[in-house]
């Protein structure tokens, strides 16, 4: 049952209560048709906050991605995952899909920055978009070191990440 079809079940009782239950007649009737309906309402709500994605959510995914833990990474991602890189061969960087696409792309970010760090988060989320600044640093395998600002801007789905679009800096060497 998706949440549709509680908000459905949730009006339709409480049209019957206020029907059927006249203050006059029957009032424990009535009581025990209000208390299920504000059982079903609360059963509701919790059912969708599972669904909202929170700053603790993307701090939990910035955390992931600082311990290179590539199974965590992949936990808060849908299925149908996209992630844009900041770099690569299109005028929007390079984009893959799906979740051993992203996954082989996220890896191979570890392997060109053995130490990949991503400092100072600060998350925002509303509604079904969210956003996280950060500073990246990390080393290159040939020796260059990487220091620079940077944001993903996400999309959610289902309480997870269906969208990850990231944006650096790009610094000159010195």
């Amino acid at each position: 049952m998706n949440g549709n079809d509680e908000k459905n079940i949730l009006i339709k009782l409480a049209t019957a209560t206020v029907r059927t239950c006249q203050p006059w007649k029957n009032i424990i009737q009535m009581k025990k048709r209000v208390l299920i309906f504000l059982l079903l309402m609360s059963t509701l709500l919790m059912a969708q906050s599972k669904n909202e994605v929170t700053v603790d959510f993307l701090q939990s995914f910035a955390d992931a991605f600082n311990a290179h833990n590539i199974k965590a990474i992949m936990s808060h991602m849908t299925d149908d995952c996209v992630f844009e890189a900041s770099a690569g061969p299109d005028f929007n960087g390079e984009k893959f899909t799906g979740q051993q696409q992203v996954k082989e792309a996220f890896e191979k970010v570890f392997e060109t920055f053995p130490d990949a760090h991503w400092g100072n988060p600060r998350h925002f989320v509303s509604g079904d978009r969210g956003f996280s600044e950060w500073i990246f640093t990390g080393t290159k395998t040939d020796g260059t070191n990487v220091e620079v600002t940077g944001c993903d801007l996400f999309t959610f789905k289902d309480g997870k990440i269906s969208v990850k679009n990231s944006y650096r800096k790009n610094r000159f060497p010195k």
